[in-house]
């Protein structure tokens, strides 16, 4: 039986935050005078400033990597991996690994770092401006097994950013089968990064898959924290904590802090 989200994470309805990493190796943002120092250097601060915030778990990420790929080369889970491992004995929560968008090559960077879960399209597919996303669940189940690797969860965004599904099914029919086919965890999101998410949706999903955690994946911050935790089981937040909300910059102690203010004191009431 998979482990409850309190018991994952030490909390009901954790707060995630997002360790974007600076570009990667062989991408177009990637700093190849400042080298791995720096990935580590910009990293290791942040994981820092959201641990010290009381943050419930971190995700480490690609983000900077744009424009995404659908399938990576081997340098970037290389990267990520490498990072993460000389940062490991500094992280103190459970963790998570998303390579934008190659589900593959998150699997094998968990299993490689002890990641708990990975956020990655698992189901479904999708028309994008990155191209066709057609995750194959089977073969990654398998894959998954093959490894090893059957203890990392997989935390499945059935409404990705920069697409939109094909064919009729709408938000409830897609969180049923991806409840159905052994989802751990079922997100929910807007069009792009730090874009908030439609709470219909959420209450959708939710409605429709009430016995599998539920979570909104972009767009969340502290003045919408009570309404989304109304609904959701738990958040994966990113851009609403860094310094002036911007995606690309480093994260505002100050936001964390009041983020988590806002997590604990909504959790107090609650639970």
């Amino acid at each position: 039986m998979n482990p409850s989200l309190a018991q994952r994470f030490g909390t009901p309805k954790p707060v995630i935050a997002m360790l974007h990493f600076p570009g990667l190796p062989g991408r177009p943002r990637h700093n190849r005078e400042l080298g791995r120092s720096h990935l580590v250097d910009v990293v290791g601060r942040d994981l820092e400033t959201l641990q010290a915030a009381g943050v419930d778990g971190v995700l480490f990420c690609n983000e900077n990597d744009i424009p995404y790929q659908l399938v990576v080369g081997p340098e970037i889970p290389a990267a990520m991996a490498a990072v993460i491992g000389e940062l490991r004995a500094s992280v103190r929560v459970p963790f998570g690994v998303n390579i934008l968008w190659d589900a593959k090559s998150s699997i094998a960077v968990a299993r490689a770092t002890g990641a708990t879960f990975v956020r990655e399209v698992l189901t479904g597919v999708y028309e994008s401006d990155l191209g066709m996303i057609a995750p194959a669940i089977g073969d990654l189940a398998g894959y998954r097994t093959a490894i090893g690797a059957d203890d990392v969860a997989f935390f499945d965004n059935i409404s990705p950013e920069f697409s939109s599904a094909l064919g009729s099914r709408g938000i409830a029919d897609r969180a049923r089968s991806a409840a159905f086919l052994g989802m751990d965890a079922i997100l929910i999101s807007g069009p792009a990064a730090g874009v908030a998410f439609a709470m219909s949706d959420l209450r959708t999903a939710k409605d429709a898959v009430p016995d599998v955690p539920v979570f909104a994946n972009t767009g969340v911050s502290a003045e919408r924290l009570d309404e989304i935790f109304a609904v959701a089981d738990g958040v994966i937040v990113g851009t609403s904590l860094k310094v002036d909300g911007d995606t690309w910059s480093r994260v505002d102690p100050a936001r964390a802090e009041r983020l988590m203010d806002a997590a604990r004191a909504i959790r107090s009431k609650s639970f």
